[in-house]
């Protein structure tokens, strides 16, 4: 089966290791076989990378687009380790990664990563709300 893509005008697709640009007009094109294949909004850079959990997006992302994913379990896995020894409550998202990546949906791993990737901002929100009510430094600053 066929995936249908449909680019806006001046949108990037990544299939394979190349990099399409779409031109100044809409575009829809069926791509047909297997290879990874990714929107401009589910890439991700290592300077984008700025927390823990984007971090491993990012590790995820190098499986998903390498002929070796095994080459980036490593880095990966002391990710993970970081993360779950400095908040425990990810756990039950990192064990729905892992199962992705055990069963080489690397694709599905991703978008579960995105899920991780929102659950640590609202870990980070509730953790600077926390600060702001117990007068930590940032309180310091409000009227």
């Amino acid at each position: 089966m066929a995936l249908k893509v449909e680019l806006k005008p001046g949108e990037r697709i990544l299939i394979g290791e190349c990099v399409i640009t779409n031109s100044d007009r809409r575009a829809t094109f069926l791509i047909d076989g297997k290879m990874p294949i990714l929107r401009e909004k589910d890439i991700m850079t290592a300077e984008q990378a700025d927390t823990p959990a984007k971090r491993i997006y990012l590790a995820i992302l190098l499986m998903y687009t390498s002929k070796t994913p095994a080459e980036h379990h490593g880095t990966y896995f002391a990710l993970v380790r970081d993360i779950v020894q400095a908040a425990p409550s990810t756990w039950p998202q990192i064990e729905l990664i892992n199962n992705h990546i055990l069963t080489g949906d690397l694709y599905k791993a991703l978008k579960q990563t995105k899920q991780l990737i929102q659950y640590e901002q609202e870990l980070m929100n509730d953790a600077s709300g926390a600060s702001l009510r117990q007068g930590g430094p940032a309180s310091r600053d409000a009227p």
